[in-house]
């Protein structure tokens, strides 16, 4: 005997009512970024988080019981795959990808059953649509895009032999809204080389926080999720044309399974096809994967193949310079070390010379070359002794200085036209820049050199946007690749950097100033600005960063406030790569 319609109504609330009041989930919210890369706290139990459909539940009822049960990712799914009927239930696919909704709250379901008629207690089939307010998507491989705007999908039920309803047809993949997948899903990098072979270039993908089977667990957790996504799959597609792995040809896993010892040793096994791979290949293959689990706290990685370990060097990284505060004042230019600022040798000297007012300065990360931008537009290229024009165009936006020392610079109204200048000053046109962006107000080149994040703007619309860079063996940037929105923008954008190798900072001046942190493949989070935000620069971390105010006051964020740090600034200069 089915329930009654009222008694069934108190058993939902009261269970959707026990969900919030047990696991403390959030129904509404901004976007906020999961537990930092390699900070894995407390495994969630997020068993206590769902239960399976109640005796009696409408099709209504049952799907959204099921959307709700995507916390759990325990045992594949298996709280969600009861709301199923069973031959369903063997082929649904949760970790085809997930749909990312702004709120629980938001979502429209429609049913064509009408829960409160008489033909109710006789219908054998049943239709539900779900409306939800997108912010986001994850593919199959973890990899993060934004997608805003509606998204609609539908559910086709069956009433099963014991009267109780339950789901026939459904989209494979997951619905959560953002609260529950930054709590649900954890952020990692995985580790491509440059093009040169000479750096590291993050590309980030989530992954469930709490395995989904227990086979998971017994693979060695995460460190085998990351090593598989690594081995097996493939860079992101827009960052591919930038990379390269040393995972190729018939090298592969030759047990799903990455033990990590005691010492934080993970081990991994083979197959024979490593036993011909050179030793550079090798010695890449480890540093690749030794950095891609360095967020676990792996400190070493050793390779096997049939039980006996394989000699495998690691590959000489130069880490990002660091990046500083360097400031132009009344007095001087330079790198600040407290209330005093210290000169930079050569580059000081020679700003000095400069008798026109100075807007920008992006200093090379040898910090033997600054590309100074002259209040008229006009881009310099000043070094030890010497000061030359690069760039004269009409419009030009702040220049960019690479790892490999090029100087970008384009028009702010003419993004296509974009160019990196040697220091041979020789012009190199970049091809493929943004060919449909009506125009262009920021631009800044990756510590890596492999990725360019722009602001453009296109039909009053506002992109923050990332791109790889293609370079010849001689390291000259030849083209950027397809174009990857990273998020919309409101407001006038007075600031663009990178915070650290997988976040972009947007300095917005919209209703109050913002400070908003774009993750390269993540959600954002955003804090407010000082007033009279000008002015940002990037760095390693967010303890380096500064906001240049317009009374020349200095800021950097100390907990939740901005502190004066400096007076007397004219201008917040950057350096390459940040």
């Amino acid at each position: 005997m089915r329930l009654s319609r009222a008694l069934r109504a108190v058993l939902v609330a009261a269970t959707a009512l026990s969900l919030v009041a047990c696991a403390g989930l959030p129904t509404s919210g901004p976007v906020n970024v999961g537990l930092a890369l390699g900070d894995d706290g407390d495994v969630p139990d997020f068993a206590q988080l769902a239960s399976g459909p109640m005796p009696g539940a409408n099709p209504r009822e049952i799907v959204s019981g099921f959307l709700l049960a995507a916390i759990t990712p325990a045992d594949d799914w298996a709280t969600a795959r009861e709301f199923l009927t069973e031959d369903l239930r063997d082929d649904w696919k949760p970790q085809a990808g997930v749909t990312i909704d702004s709120t629980v709250s938001s979502r429209v379901i429609d049913a064509d059953v009408d829960e409160e008629s008489e033909e109710a207690e006789d219908a054998t089939a049943a239709a539900v649509r779900v409306q939800l307010d997108q912010v986001a998507e994850l593919d199959g491989t973890g990899a993060y895009s934004e997608a805003t705007g509606t998204a609609r999908t539908a559910f086709r039920l069956v009433r099963e032999k014991g009267g109780e309803w339950r789901i026939s047809e459904a989209q494979d993949g997951i619905v959560l809204d953002a609260d529950s997948f930054s709590r649900a899903y954890k952020k990692h990098a995985l580790q491509y080389f440059d093009q040169s072979w000479t750096h590291l270039v993050p590309d980030v993908r989530w992954f469930p926080a709490a395995w989904p089977t227990a086979a998971d667990a017994r693979r060695g957790s995460m460190a085998t999720v990351i090593t598989r996504a690594l081995v097996a799959g493939e860079p992101s597609p827009w960052l591919a044309p930038a990379v390269r792995s040393a995972f190729v040809g018939d090298v592969a896993l030759a047990r799903d399974a990455v033990p990590v010892d005691s010492s934080q040793v993970a081990e991994v096994a083979l197959t024979r096809a490593a036993l011909s791979a050179s030793g550079q290949a090798l010695a890449r293959m480890r540093t690749q994967l030794e950095a891609s689990l360095a967020g676990l706290g792996v400190s070493e990685v050793r390779f096997t193949v049939d039980g006996t370990t394989l000699e495998a060097n690691r590959v000489a990284l130069d880490p990002p310079a660091d990046s500083g505060v360097l400031v132009l004042t009344d007095d001087t230019f330079g790198s600040t070390r407290g209330v005093e600022v210290s000169p930079l040798s050569g580059i000081t000297a020679q700003i000095a010379k400069i008798t026109e007012p100075i807007a920008a300065i992006d200093v090379a990360a040898d910090g033997g070359m600054a590309a100074v931008q002259l209040t008229d537009g006009r881009v310099l290229a000043v070094s030890d002794g010497d000061t030359v024009v690069l760039d004269e165009r009409a419009g030009l936006v702040a220049p960019s200085v690479d790892l490999f020392g090029f100087t970008w610079s384009v028009p702010r109204d003419r993004p296509s036209e974009l160019s990196a200048w040697n220091r041979e000053v020789e012009a190199n046109r970049v091809a493929q820049a943004w060919p449909d962006a009506g125009s262009i107000s920021h631009l800044r080149v990756s510590s890596d050199g492999a990725r360019v994040a722009a602001v453009l703007s296109e039909g009053g619309q506002r992109r923050l946007v990332v791109a790889a860079v293609i370079r010849g063996e001689d390291g000259v940037p030849s083209q950027l690749g397809e174009v990857r929105d990273v998020a919309r923008i409101a407001g006038t954008v007075q600031g663009l950097a990178w915070q650290g190798v997988d976040a972009l900072l947007v300095l917005s001046a919209a209703t109050d100033p913002l400070l908003t942190t774009h993750i390269v493949g993540g959600p954002a989070t955003a804090i407010t600005a000082p007033d009279g935000a000008l002015a940002i620069n990037g760095a390693r971390s967010a303890d380096g960063v500064r906001v240049l105010g317009s009374d020349g006051v200095l800021y950097a964020q100390r907990g939740s406030s901005w502190q004066e740090w400096l007076t007397g600034v004219r201008v917040l200069a950057t350096r390459a790569g940040y």
